[in-house]
């Protein structure tokens, strides 16, 4: 099995990992971990999706469709030339 090191680990954020592993019932160790796999195999599974996440975000809104904006022709290009 391999083992990693963490120095200058910030004392907040170690005492906050213990919180955390003391509510889930862990040690320092395991806490950290399930933190790490449950990281890694998220971004894996799936890919961040701008899209994907805008659409989650409002879907409890129901159906819903926006009005088409009518397009203007487009504009003439100014020269400058006079």
């Amino acid at each position: 099995m391999n083992h990693i090191t963490i120095s200058n680990l910030d004392d907040d954020i170690k005492s906050r990992l213990k919180k955390r592993a003391e509510k889930h019932g862990r040690s320092l160790e395991e806490e950290a971990r399930e933190i790490l796999r449950t990281v890694l195999i998220e971004n894996h599974e799936q890919p961040l999706n701008l899209a994907n996440i805008i659409e989650q975000r409002f879907a409890n809104l129901g159906d819903f469709e926006l009005p088409e904006i009518p397009r203007e022709p487009i504009r003439t290009v100014s020269t400058f030339e006079e």
